[in-house]
């Protein structure tokens, strides 16, 4: 009996320590210490290309000397909270604990969802007397509408005339993205902290605008970055800074999906372009000035100019290896097929000779009247300087090419020889060269032709042909094929 009195009391005094202890926490809790958009003093973005940025935020924070609460509101809704990191920026040694990030966002909805199980007033409004009667209900549900009990019955949703009242907003529940971070300072007062994260919802990409002169030897470039802020925050005067190139990232298990803006750009005076630097194998590009970039908003920057750049252009026609394989439907029209339009350019000397990030070049040329109509577009990649620029824009509309397959012969049962014709016909009012690429199967030889060819690849022979004003010219050639 002795030996189990002293266990009771032993347990009894441990429960009584952990109780003592709760409590003690609890009372030691501090209350938050909440800073807002209007506490910082410096933001820094930097974006990368695949909705990706780095924000970089110096706040002015006052603390106590040990534990804290601190709310840092007005952080991106698609902050990567594995990423935060908060330090002092005064001297002070923070010592964080965890961090909490709550993006359950107040709306009428969630907080009637919050006070399942709770009591609300109903309000009432005599329209007739213009008076207000009030009334006690718990709410049951809220599942496509709400259920309320009343002292002496049950109803479902509100009439008109009714609204509720909340006697206060749950904890959990913020009217804006909040990060809450537990920490211990080692001192007290007015400090300057700063908070880096990794958030989703900023993108760029880079747009150009090509004008092409009267002449076509040359065109005027403008590079334009696209700024697009999903991020459910906005970031005033902020430092910009863009990252061009491919990083790797560790992707999560489920698809993300990516929204791009498509915009038609319009030819526009170029302003200064952006500073750029080399950024271990990537390109960093800074805007020399401070830019505030708004929530739900799309913004364009300047990002380089370059004039008078010498360009060629290319009339193309390339076949497709299944020509090969397949009959025509009238073998003896043969096929039409189009001519395809190329402009290029070397990325070096003058205005250019830099990094082009990749994007979307529009090219624009005046008609007789000055006025500049648009033309075609292609995409890019990224290009180095020194790299050759090529854009398709198009299919030549007075330049036609009719493809024929005039003889096939089988000289063994791997080997095969055949006779193709090419038709160029060319209805402008001066001379062009069409560069004509022809695919070829399996181990060939060329047998004869009207034009010298150039095997531009393993499996391709090239012609540059030339076709005069308003006439033809035809392109023959016999071909020995072994597959």
């Amino acid at each position: 009996m002795p030996h189990f009195s002293s266990r009771f009391l032993f347990r009894s005094l441990m429960l009584c320590l952990a109780m003592g202890l709760a409590a003690s926490a609890t009372a030691q809790a501090p209350a938050e210490t909440i800073s807002r958009a209007e506490d910082r003093k410096a933001v820094a973005v930097t974006i990368y290309n695949e909705s990706l940025a780095l924000i970089r935020e110096e706040r002015e924070v006052t603390l106590s000397a040990g534990r804290n609460l601190l709310a840092l509101r007005e952080v991106s809704g698609q902050i990567k909270p594995e990423t935060a990191s908060l330090r002092s920026l005064s001297n002070a040694r923070l010592t964080l604990f965890e961090q909490n990030f709550d993006f359950d966002l107040l709306t009428p909805q969630k907080l009637l969802d919050k006070y399942v199980g709770k009591t609300v007033t109903v309000v009432r409004l005599n329209e007739q007397t213009n008076t207000e009667t009030r009334e006690k209900a718990t709410v049951l549900a809220n599942n496509q509408g709400v259920v309320l009990q009343y002292a002496d019955r049950i109803e479902t949703n509100l009439p008109a005339n009714a609204r509720l009242v909340y006697s206060d907003v749950p904890t959990t529940l913020r009217d804006r993205p909040t990060l809450v971070v537990d920490l211990d300072s080692d001192k007290g007062g007015a400090q300057r902290a700063e908070l880096s994260y990794l958030s989703g919802g900023l993108s760029w990409k880079a747009d150009y605008v090509a004008s092409l002169a009267d002449d076509e030897k040359t065109l005027d470039l403008a590079g334009w970055v696209t700024l697009t802020n999903r991020s459910g925050a906005a970031y005033e005067n902020a430092k910009l800074q863009l990252v061009a190139g491919e990083i790797n990232r560790v992707r999560d298990d489920m698809l993300r999906k990516r929204a791009d803006m498509l915009m038609e750009a319009v030819p526009m005076a170029a302003a200064a372009p952006m500073a750029r630097e080399e950024l271990f194998e990537y390109h960093l590009y800074t805007l020399g000035r401070s830019t505030t970039l708004r929530d739900q908003q799309t913004k364009q920057v300047a990002l380089l100019s370059a004039a008078r750049v010498p360009v060629k252009k290319e009339y193309r026609m390339e076949g497709a290896q299944h020509w090969y394989y397949e009959e025509s439907k009238a073998p003896e029209r043969g096929d039409k097929r189009g001519v395809e339009v190329f402009i290029e350019f070397d990325n070096k000397g003058g205005d250019l000779g830099q990094p082009l990030p990749k994007g979307t070049v529009r090219v624009y040329k005046k008609d007789k009247e000055g006025r500049p109509l648009f033309i075609g577009e292609d995409r890019i990649d990224h290009t180095p300087k020194n790299e050759q620029v090529r854009l398709k824009l198009g299919k030549a509309f007075d330049i036609t090419g009719n493809w024929k397959r005039t003889d096939f012969s089988r000289i063994s049962k791997r080997v095969f020889e055949q006779e193709i014709t090419i038709e160029l016909s060319n209805a402008k009012d001066a001379p062009v060269t069409v560069r004509v690429v022809e695919p070829v199967p399996g181990d060939w030889k060329m047998l004869k032709e009207s034009h010298p060819h150039i095997k531009s690849s393993a499996s391709s022979a090239m012609w540059d042909v030339p076709v005069p004003a308003g006439g033809k010219t035809t392109l023959k050639y016999r071909v020995r094929t072994e597959w």
